[in-house]
């Protein structure tokens, strides 16, 4: 814990305070980090037919073709582009200017692409606008996986979100885990995934009700 030697009584009784919240919340981080390890493996997911942006154009590829190394899970990060979500929305493209930044860090863990819900072409010019241009783009259009694992409703609204999955050595595909952005629960359900809002908490002014908006390079 660092405090300025100057610092006034009150306010080393008050950091000392927040100091061992700070430690409370981490071993809490840890701990549901421990729990979503133990999940079950057994959630069989079909080796469903995407579309990738590749070579300027969209062709098909298979969720299990999405495994270029196969001992690697896929992380899908849930983009809301696509159907009722006709422009791509800011919030993501914030999370997403900070995953282009981790690609070569990520890649050497985890198999990672942008998955949308819509037309890949009109896409890709966003993501080329904001540099995007080592990230995986992948659509979802023609499948029902986006409403399946919750991130589309029935009139083809989008949600924000991640889910996982893992490839056995004898090619069976499984659904480890999702997580939305927003839920019944409220919202702040990806924050872990963005430093971005943590460095906000560390301000006087925290948050607010600041939302990003599409900051070009």
């Amino acid at each position: 814990m660092s405090i300025p030697p100057n610092a006034s009584e009150r306010y080393r009784a008050a950091r000392e305070q927040l100091h061992q919240a700070e430690v409370s919340l981490r071993d809490q981080r840890e701990q549901v980090a421990a729990l979503r390890r133990e999940l079950p493996r057994d959630t069989p997911v079909d080796d469903l037919v995407f579309e990738e942006w590749r070579g300027g154009a969209a062709v098909p590829v298979k969720l299990s073709e999405l495994f270029g190394d196969p001992e690697k899970p896929v992380v899908l990060m849930h983009f809301m582009y696509g159907k009722a979500q006709t422009l791509p929305c800011p919030m993501c493209s914030l999370w997403a200017d900070g995953y282009s930044g981790l690609r070569d860090h990520m890649d050497q863990r985890v198999n990672f692409a942008i998955f949308v819900a819509g037309d890949l072409e009109g896409f890709a010019k966003h993501a080329e606008a904001k540099g995007w241009d080592r990230l995986r783009l992948v659509s979802a259009a023609t499948t029902t996986i986006k409403r399946d694992l919750g991130f589309e409703d029935d009139e083809g609204n989008q949600r924000p979100g991640v889910s996982v999955f893992e490839r056995s050595s004898a090619g069976d595909l499984t659904h480890f885990y999702s997580v939305c952005a927003f839920g019944p629960d409220g919202g702040r359900m990806m924050d872990l995934l963005s430093p971005f809002w943590n460095f906000l908490d560390l301000t006087p002014a925290g948050r607010e009700e600041f939302l990003p908006n599409l900051v070009r390079p």
